[in-house]
């Protein structure tokens, strides 16, 4: 799972693009019990959600009027210059070109070769979020038309290291990722392939998780305020329990109650 303990090719930021703030905000709050703090007029209505005065997301108004309303999750890099170098080179594609946020650090956005959507932060002054775990971000998943396309891209952009996990029957196999050398302690995201038909837009992407203590009741609550549920929750073996939501917008996220050794279904929140 996720640390704070930012390296290059890890998870360090996650952001919701939306064309509703106010709601989008009152939506997360509401279910996850965070609370949302603008950066002021000068950042354009962008902000961040918080716990417990701790940064665990941000979110912000879609800059651009045929975009749909998503997360988008960024991963840590020493150098954007040089990831993009990397992307273009890997056969991505650059969204937006590296950019700065004042003394906070730089971001940049990239397509992946089956299309799906990720960003980098560089970080400045802002070294990323300063919570992930119980309450937070715990977690990130490719969907993807293409596994092997996506393990040799992301390797060689971010120097990932890869574990080949056996799905049951023939469902192929669950990628995890981990940084370079980090081996199981250091995983970070899963690789999952899956038709056009089993994506909910039919386009590769990135889906954050959320450790949350009890998946039914954030079930409950996301559909309850006009979220819909796309897989209620379900008992992974050696995971945990999970489901898969998208919000009033649209935007896909899932959450989680991760196992430990001693117990299989633990709260982590």
């Amino acid at each position: 799972m996720l640390t704070n303990d930012y390296v290059p090719g890890v998870p360090n930021w996650v952001d919701l693009g939306s064309r509703d703030v106010a709601a989008a905000a009152a939506f997360y709050a509401d279910l996850f019990g965070w609370q949302f703090q603008s950066a002021g007029p000068e950042m354009g209505g962008y902000g961040m959600f918080q716990r417990d005065g701790e940064t665990v997301a941000a979110l912000g108004p879609l800059q651009d009027e045929h975009a749909q309303p998503a997360w988008t999750v960024y991963f840590h890099t020493p150098d954007a210059d040089t990831t993009t170098k990397a992307v273009e080179q890997a056969g991505g594609s650059v969204r937006f070109a590296p950019m700065a946020v004042a003394d906070q650090g730089r971001l940049a956005g990239y397509t992946d070769p089956a299309g799906a959507e990720f960003a980098v932060w560089e970080p400045g002054t802002n070294g990323g979020l300063d919570r992930v775990g119980p309450g937070a971000l715990c977690w990130v998943e490719l969907y993807t038309t293409d596994s092997a396309k996506a393990k040799q891209f992301y390797g060689s952009v971010f120097a990932w290291d890869y574990e080949d996990m056996p799905l049951p029957g023939d469902a192929g196999s669950y990628v995890v990722a981990s940084r370079a050398g980090g081996g199981q302690e250091g995983s970070h995201a899963g690789l999952m392939q899956l038709g056009t038909d089993m994506l909910p837009e039919g386009t590769s992407y990135w889906q954050p998780y959320f450790a949350v203590a009890d998946v039914d009741g954030t079930v409950a609550k996301a559909s309850a305020r006009g979220g819909a549920v796309l897989m209620p929750g379900t008992d992974m073996a050696g995971v945990g329990r999970l489901a898969l939501l998208r919000d009033p917008e649209g935007a896909f996220f899932a959450v989680l109650n991760a196992a430990r050794p001693d117990n299989p279904v633990s709260p982590t929140a």
